[in-house]
């Protein structure tokens, strides 16, 4: 498989920079298999599902982890804009910066703008601990714990995709927009971005329909935005993720698969973590550590049967993943179709629901 292969044009004008009000508005594009599509909306979703299926939602929430500093170093100062990838332990955080290469081992970066409104906070410092070859840092804050939850939570801004974050500022609004109602687990520096078109309302139709609602936990790190850069697909390397599925979420979803119900994942990253924590069986295990499974076209699902998703980046790994999931020739012939007909595009954009290749 060559990245070409998951190439397309995509107009500008068709990146979403607002969702929908309200979130169950959206559109919501039904691939059923190749050829076989229906324009509908997300709130449909009850009337698409059957008694007996299950839905599996991503619970992780979103946190504040774009922060702004300035470095000072013998009298000059630089501004430094710092991305958190992964929490280390109760002080440190691993993470991207801006200018990253100005950046020298010891180096003291004093996080918030004067101003801002976390001027009375205590202060908010880290030192630059280690460097990494791929640009990564290590920073070691000077608070810990809850206090450092706390201020970071003030001080920093939800890190918007770089295709929405190049043409606007992070603003309130994105601090409710951007994050879905179920969130429960800090831990994300990205949205499980099918989970936002959710509602309350919804998922109550839902329950009322039959449809079980399920929860697991994956943590969405940056590296879901990483450019494929090698033209051989499968030279791509995935950044690992920490996910849990408990033992109640297995016994409930193998419950659901006995019966015959279907299981249908919202988003990328509960599909992701849902088989990473299957066996070779098609049962679900009980999970709680890393994946970096990287999903293209030839791979076996042995969990998902459906998938609530939105519209992804060319030449991405979530393009790779829908395509494997009901097939290039499928996916080609769907986002033709959802560009033609002014589908919203990505985070913010509209959704789909896709079965599995021959379920």
């Amino acid at each position: 498989m060559r990245l070409a292969d998951f190439d397309f044009e995509l107009p500008p004008d068709r990146i979403a920079l607002r969702p929908v009000a309200p979130r169950d508005a959206a559109r919501l594009l039904v691939v059923r298999k190749e050829g076989e599509l229906s324009d509908r909306v997300v709130r449909d979703l009850p009337q698409l599902l059957r008694p007996g299926d299950a839905l599996v939602f991503n619970d992780t929430r979103v946190i504040a982890a774009r922060l702004k500093g300035v470095r000072e170093r013998q009298g000059g100062r630089v501004a430094v804009e710092a991305t958190l990838l992964e929490r280390l332990d109760a002080w440190r955080w691993t993470a991207f910066a801006r200018p990253g290469r100005r950046l020298a081992l010891g180096d003291r970066i004093e996080f918030g703008e004067p101003g801002d409104r976390a001027c009375l906070l205590t202060s908010l410092a880290a030192e630059v601990a280690a460097k990494g070859d791929d640009g990564e840092l290590t920073l070691a804050f000077e608070l810990a714990g809850p206090d450092l939850d706390l201020a970071i939570a003030e001080r920093g801004v939800m890190p918007l995709p770089p295709y929405i974050a190049s043409r606007r500022p992070e603003d309130e609004r994105d601090r409710i927009d951007y994050q879905t109602i179920y969130a429960r687990q800090d831990g994300s520096v990205a949205a499980p971005t099918a989970g936002l078109h959710f509602t309350a309302e919804l998922m109550q139709a839902l329950s009322a329909r039959g449809v079980s609602l399920h929860f697991v936990t994956l943590h969405v790190g940056a590296g879901t935005f990483a450019p494929v850069k090698s033209e051989a697909v499968l030279d791509h390397h995935m950044h690992a993720e920490t996910g849990q599925v408990s033992a109640a979420a297995a016994q409930a979803l193998n419950s659901v698969r006995a019966a015959g119900g279907r299981i249908v994942a919202v988003g990328t990253t509960a599909l992701r973590l849902l088989e990473s924590a299957a066996d070779e069986a098609g049962r679900l295990r009980p999970f709680d550590g890393e994946t970096s499974l990287f999903i293209t076209p030839g791979y076996r699902f042995r969990m998902a049967d459906g998938l609530v998703t939105n519209f992804h980046l060319p030449r991405s790994t979530l393009f790779m993943l829908v395509s494997a999931f009901s097939g290039l020739t499928g996916m080609r012939f769907a986002y033709a179709h959802a560009i033609d007909a002014g589908y919203r595009f990505y985070s913010y954009g509209d959704a789909s629901l896709l079965w599995r290749a021959g379920a």
